[in-house]
């Protein structure tokens, strides 16, 4: 059962994804907060796995709590925004979010992106691109990290199919191998580039010129 905490400064759309979350089996949504500054005083109590986190809010955003949450817990978070542009996504990322989702996207959507984000395999909404990720990488890279000398041959061309929006199938029917082998290569990509989730696997990736 996955754990989420819900977290926007709109009562009604708090009630819209409750009513939606709390119908899927494997989803329970365990409280909810108006803001930053509620959602970082329930966290200790509610220990959810994923929060879904609203970008502009009242006393403390959706980037600043985000910051907090990470630094904190092991919970994932999920961003809502309302423009796949807006600026705020580049902020996000460096945030430590998880993944995105557009607040009018569909309910189907909305329950992947929270399964995806619990299991580790972030992802972002389809129209935050990889143009847009090459953006981020471009106003946050003063000097281009450079990537861990231990990474293997195999394990940076599981990297550089993670940046191309890739998932663990499709990764493993590129390179001819089982999907178990995929996620030890993946787990081993994260460790070793010490990032929480792929979201910021593929942030470094273009950071570094791995790809672009």
């Amino acid at each position: 059962m996955i754990r989420v905490l819900l977290v926007d400064d709109e009562e009604l759309v708090r009630t819209g994804l409750r009513m939606i979350l709390d119908a899927e089996p494997d989803l329970t949504v365990v409280g909810d907060a108006a803001d930053g500054v509620d959602a970082l005083a329930r966290l200790p109590e509610l220990t959810p796995d994923v929060v879904l986190m609203d970008i502009r809010m009242p006393r403390m955003d959706g980037l600043e709590a985000t910051q907090r949450i990470v630094a904190q817990s092991d919970a994932k978070v999920v961003m809502l925004t309302t423009f796949d542009l807006d600026e705020h996504v580049y902020a996000a990322l460096a945030a430590g979010a998880s993944g995105f989702l557009l607040k009018d996207a569909p309910a189907t959507h909305l329950v992947h992106a929270i399964q995806v984000a619990a299991r580790g395999d972030a992802l972002l909404a389809p129209s935050v691109t990889r143009r847009l990720i090459a953006r981020f990488a471009e106003r946050h890279t003063p000097v281009p990290p450079q990537l861990p000398a231990d990474l293997t041959p195999r394990e940076i061309e599981v990297l550089s199919l993670l940046a191309e929006g890739l998932s663990n199938a499709e990764i493993a029917e590129r390179l001819v191998v089982g999907e178990a082998t995929i996620k030890t290569h993946v787990a081993r990509v994260l460790a070793k580039l010490g990032v929480r989730d792929r979201v910021q696997a593929v942030v470094l990736a273009y950071r570094s010129g791995l790809v672009s």
